[in-house]
């Protein structure tokens, strides 16, 4: 039998990702094939660069956690195609969580994948579930 968490503990430990990597979190969206894991070095271009709200994460709940807030950059850094991000700490360099960029079907959703430098694009959903919650 797989472990099983109660509701309480999966909440707990959804909660401490965002209290780990902590306020003014960065959030790089990338081009190219996502690293193997997420102690792998970058890949691709860094299409965009946002500082994330000091509160980026709702509270979980139900064994879920969802982006808080708007995240939204008025200026693209380059210009590609969106396949994937990395959350980082304030420092920008050590990452803590990765996944792939879409507008449907991926782990995070934005508006859209082209990037042309300069340009505006919203994220529009990422939500983090728990496994192991019955």
């Amino acid at each position: 039998m797989a472990l099983q968490y109660s509701q309480a503990v999966v909440n707990a430990k959804l909660d401490a990702i965002e209290s780990t990597i902590g306020a003014a979190a960065v959030l790089k969206i990338r081009s190219g094939t996502v690293p193997a894991n997420i102690a792998t070095a970058d890949a691709g271009t860094v299409l965009a660069t946002l500082t994330l709200p000091s509160d980026w994460m709702s509270a979980a709940s139900g064994g879920s956690k969802a982006k808080l807030g708007t995240w939204q950059d008025t200026s693209a850094d380059a210009t590609g195609t969106a396949a994937h991000f990395r959350v980082y700490a304030a420092d920008g360099t050590t990452a803590h969580i990765q996944g792939t960029v879409g507008t449907s079907g991926t782990d995070m959703i934005v508006d859209s994948v082209s990037f042309t430098a300069t340009q505006a694009f919203t994220i529009n959903s990422f939500t983090i579930t728990s496994a192991n919650y019955p």
